[in-house]
């Protein structure tokens, strides 16, 4: 029989992805979807990657335990991947509480209705760079000691924290991926590498002028999201439960990459880029180089797609999606 996968976060970047992938795989694949007025445009990305109709949703949320637990009751998961969470940085300043319960709690009642009700399954919990914040070391290991920075990045740290003490203390073979930043044409707009290379795109096509960013050198570790999820799938085949850095080894500052995403369209950044103070953080993370070392050994990992690659195939959808308004924009 083909293995069951339940995803939280079906319909975000990585869920839709991890879903195309284990589809590929020969999967069952099932996705808690959280009920929301804006039904009907939620599934963007399943519908942009073609796969909206092999999915199984099954409405849930990760703040009602009840409601995990009557999903995975139902459908009796071999893997359980917990992708959901209030993952826009800047936005956990303004709403702390909701991404305590979404990104903290959340993670300890998916633990919880897998304990309980099938404690054999493999549970995977997407842990972040963010975690590292105000970095200790130059290079970031499993090892590296954290220093959260924004209040998702403290919840992320429970949801880390709290999978390491369910798999010591239940047995559970409960495994987080400490993912750094990784991006593709389903990343939202909210986040820089996605408003870069849709602003990059309106200019190219003539619809805008101008990209504002707040601070562009802070520097990253961005990979792309299609390599990431092979990671988390990789995770959950080992014989036994443990963590890992994905990252590509690689840190590029903001100013870069938004050269990159100009150049590939034959703009002069420098014409277009504005910087507003408005938009700086309260509380920078200023670097984040991950060694995925550990993940390459024990996993066979690497990542296979540059951030030039990347950010040509992101502003490349950006463009078309600008030139063919009836595709959903995800």
């Amino acid at each position: 029989m083909a293995k069951r996968a339940l995803i939280t976060g079906l319909t975000g970047q990585d869920g839709a992805y991890l879903a195309h992938f284990l589809l590929g795989k020969g999967y069952e694949v099932f996705g808690l979807v959280r009920r929301s007025s804006h039904r009907g445009i939620d599934d963007h990305r399943l519908r942009w990657i073609g796969i909206e109709d092999r999915v199984q949703v099954i409405d849930g949320d990760l703040a009602d335990l009840s409601s995990l637990m009557r999903a995975v009751e139902t459908v009796q998961p071999d893997e359980f991947y917990n992708l959901a969470a209030q993952s826009f940085v800047t936005s956990s300043w303004r709403q702390p509480i909701l991404t305590a319960n979404a990104t903290a709690i959340g993670v300890v009642n998916a633990l919880e209705a897998l304990r309980t009700i099938r404690p054999a399954a493999r549970f995977y919990q997407a842990s972040s760079s963010e975690m590292y914040g105000l970095i200790q070391e130059p290079c970031q290991s499993e090892k590296t000691p954290f220093y959260p920075r924004s209040p998702y990045a403290v919840a992320k740290l429970y949801g880390h924290w709290i999978t390491v003490n369910y798999r010591e203390s239940f047995g559970l073979h409960a495994s987080s991926g400490i993912l750094f930043n990784h991006e593709s044409p389903l990343r939202g707009t909210e986040f820089v590498t996605r408003k870069v290379t849709s602003a990059v795109a309106a200019i190219k096509c003539g619809l805008a002028e101008k990209l504002s960013l707040g601070n562009i050198d802070a520097r990253r570790d961005w990979g792309h999201a299609r390599d990431y999820v092979r990671a988390m799938w990789l995770m959950l085949q080992q014989t036994e439960a443990d963590d890992y850095v994905i990252a590509t080894g690689r840190t590029t500052t903001v100013r870069e990459m938004c050269r990159i995403a100009f150049e590939h369209v034959g703009l002069d950044m420098d014409r277009h880029l504005v910087i507003d103070p408005a938009l700086y953080r309260p509380a920078e993370v200023d670097v984040l180089l991950g060694d995925s070392s550990k993940a390459r050994k024990m996993l066979d990992w690497a990542p296979l797609i540059t951030l030039e690659e990347m950010i040509a195939e992101m502003v490349e959808a950006d463009i078309a999606r600008l030139e063919a308004p009836q595709l959903e924009k995800a």
